[in-house]
């Protein structure tokens, strides 16, 4: 659909301007993230493994890396739906470390940090639907539903269709023996005619 096609760029165009700008001059963003990884790490250092990396400028650099490798697969059309749920989760540690308006004191800057905040959740609303967007085509879960009702169906017709040959292969086999032992009453009959024609 052309909408698509003009929308996903548009979306995936403000993750991949500021991922570069980010991995271009990281320091103005390691330095507004710093102090909440920090008391981040603080907080769950006991629940953190050792090998998971924590140090600040690491940290904004792989985050600005995602929102670039997803934001050109979204705005190509690239496992759109992989890359808008990557730009999603990449957009959450931004928003929480880089527009904390509450902790403002200046009013115009308290105000300035609460549109960038809202314009983020915005955001990831937008990014929530494209999460979502099957093309029109039926979703996985309804696939899998559908392939599992299709299965227990042909199972229950083979089941039906077993127990139908088995019926009739019953009948049949209640049939020839009703004619066998016609059979054998018939011979039964003419042995004992000629029997008793041959004392006579």
């Amino acid at each position: 659909m052309i909408l698509r096609r003009i929308a996903r760029p548009m979306l995936a165009a403000v993750f991949v301007s500021g991922g570069v700008d980010t991995l271009r001059n990281p320091k103005s963003r390691v330095d507004t993230a710093a102090p909440v990884i920090e008391k981040a790490v603080d907080q769950m250092k006991e629940k953190v493994p050792p090998r998971v990396p924590t140090d600040p400028e690491l940290l904004v650099k792989v985050n600005a890396a995602a929102q670039v490798a997803a934001g050109i697969a979204l705005g190509l059309g690239r496992f759109p739906r992989l890359a808008a749920s990557v730009l999603a989760v990449s957009l959450a540690p931004t928003t929480m470390a880089g527009h904390r308006f509450w902790e403002k004191e200046d009013s115009a800057d308290r105000a300035a940090q609460r549109t960038h905040f809202l314009k983020n959740v915005g955001l990831l609303g937008g990014l929530l639907i494209a999460s979502a967007d099957t093309h029109g085509k039926p979703s996985l879960s309804w696939r899998t539903r559908h392939a599992t009702d299709a299965l227990a169906n042909s199972v229950q017709g083979t089941v039906h269709g077993a127990a139908t040959s088995v019926q009739g292969a019953a009948k049949s086999a209640r049939g020839s023996a009703k004619e066998a032992a016609k059979s054998l009453e018939s011979t039964a009959k003419t042995l004992k005619k000629k029997s008793t024609a041959l004392v006579s």
